[in-house]
């Protein structure tokens, strides 16, 4: 575990806490995660909850579509549109932005025309400060006390987990919300000051959040209902909602629902929980155990089998000077781990190692 006091006290603790007196992990009642959820979306308790209330009205706002399109619009040719968009579409593009722009930095674009495009491919449903802060701290604590979807505390911890862990904390140093923003003034999002963060607990404005969602809804909803009328439209924004619900389940079974499931051969990373599935790989470019090994990769797919379409999508955009640069490391992990065969058990990361390698200081 990272010794960090700035990754300690990143994120938004829970009222049950992380861990015990004895350093062990606090496994919080299905009871007590959901009363933390209701506590953090309540916006008449304190405005610094607007974040995850937004996160609601998005889920909330796409139940119409989904009601509309089971008992109104409903075929077998929407509902292949469904099952490629929610896992193939929704989960590569997630892969894309998310996780190897947003939070590891992984490539860069060429042009923020391209950066904006790439944000916008699909449906919105997940504020970026969301997740890319707290992506940082699993990386730095996988699967010990503070990992905000710890798979060791069950599977309403890591469903909930948006509400209950993800948050940054209200109550950062000036010195250390410097650092935090520093995860995120290359995504594009607008950033609060470190006066307007006391006001409102988030990196991002408020005003910025809100409105590229509306863009980016308005702008979907009407392109989908031109090119395949409402039965479309509402196919697609349903098809994201069920991305919006699985991404959770995700941080749940790619740690192996909190226990031992690695494979020789497959999984060399044993200093965590992560595994390789083959369905969020081939969907998604999601080989996760490969990413956890080399998380500034914009390649994962590193075995053969392993295709990996977000990194198909980058190498295009760099073909095309869309994208400026990236890092692959597949040769390294061949090189490190494959050539000699051997699973490998990493040392622990020291806070110091992390800020050099995620902060740049």
């Amino acid at each position: 575990m990272v010794k960090s006091s700035f990754i300690d006290d990143l994120l938004y603790a829970p009222s049950y806490g992380w861990k015990d007196q004895n350093a062990t992990l606090i496994v919080p009642t299905n009871k007590q995660l959901w009363s933390e959820a209701f506590s953090r979306l309540n916006v008449f308790k304190a405005k610094n909850n607007w974040i995850s209330f937004v996160s609601l009205l998005m889920l909330i706002g796409m139940l119409p579509f989904f009601f509309f399109f089971v008992f109104k619009y409903f075929t077998w040719y929407w509902m292949i549109a469904v099952v490629v968009y929610a896992m193939i579409i929704m989960g590569t593009h997630g892969t894309i932005w998310y996780h190897r722009f947003c939070t590891h930095k992984s490539y860069g674009f060429s042009h923020p025309i391209w950066r904006i495009i790439t944000q916008n491919l699909v449906i919105k449903t997940v504020p970026e400060e969301i997740y890319v802060i707290s992506h940082h701290v699993h990386h730095c604590k996988s699967d010990e006390p503070g990992d905000p979807y710890n798979a060791q505390a069950g599977f309403w911890y890591c469903m909930l987990a948006e509400f209950n862990h993800q948050r940054i904390s209200p109550n950062l140093s000036e010195d250390s919300y410097k650092k935090a923003v520093h995860f995120m003034k290359h995504t594009g999002v607008s950033i609060n000051s470190y006066e307007q963060y006391k006001k409102w607990g988030s990196v991002a404005t408020p005003a910025y959040t809100i409105a590229i969602w509306l863009i980016n809804w308005s702008f979907w909803f009407t392109a989908l209902y031109l090119i395949g009328g409402p039965g479309l439209a509402c196919a697609i924004f349903s098809a994201a909602m069920l991305w919006f619900a699985g991404i959770r389940a995700f941080n749940y079974t790619g740690h192996g629902g909190g226990k031992e499931k690695h494979r020789d051969g497959v999984d060399f990373d044993r200093s965590n929980l992560s595994i390789n599935q083959t369905r969020p790989g081939l969907f998604a470019g999601e080989w996760h155990n490969n990413h956890h090994l080399f998380p500034g990769s914009a390649r994962a797919g590193f075995l053969p089998g392993q295709l990996d379409l977000a990194w198909i999508y980058i190498f295009v955009l760099r073909k095309l000077k869309m994208v400026s640069w990236y890092k692959d490391s597949k040769k390294e992990f061949l090189k490190k781990y494959v050539a000699q065969g051997q699973v490998v058990e990493l040392a622990p990361l020291t806070g110091e190692d992390y800020n050099k390698a995620q902060l740049g200081y």
